[in-house]
């Protein structure tokens, strides 16, 4: 099955599992406001873990959109490398490659190239 490749297909897909499952999709919406919001631990440091996570099982839409919210939540460069040196220690030489992509969404951001969050968590 072929990922979807425009940010257009992506939205409609959304809007579309969002209308035929108005409970699930909101509760997932809902579930990560709660989960990333700062609290005792910042929410910076809950996306930056979020990202490390998604090093681990390897999503790249998870990984552009965790980096892109820790961006703009404050996060620095420094900070992400040091959850993704976790993510690496974890995964060895392929969380390594992972890694890698995460940091280009990073460096892509600061940029100002567009990053593009489509998929499981951009919504």
């Amino acid at each position: 099955m072929a990922l979807l490749k425009s940010r257009e297909a992506s939205e409609s897909v959304t809007k579309e599992l969002a209308r035929m499952s108005p409970e699930i999709t909101a509760g997932i919406t809902k579930m990560r406001q709660v989960a990333y919001a700062s609290g005792e631990v910042p929410g910076k440091y809950k996306l930056l873990t979020a990202a490390a996570i998604s090093v681990a099982i390897r999503c790249e839409p998870c990984i552009r959109a965790y980096v892109e919210w820790a961006a703009k939540k404050g996060a620095s460069k420094q900070e992400l490398i040091e959850f993704l040196n976790v993510a690496m220690t974890m995964q060895g030489c392929p969380g390594e490659e992972w890694s890698l992509k995460a940091l280009q969404a990073y460096d892509e951001l600061i940029e100002g190239k567009a990053v593009s969050s489509d998929g499981c968590c951009a919504h």
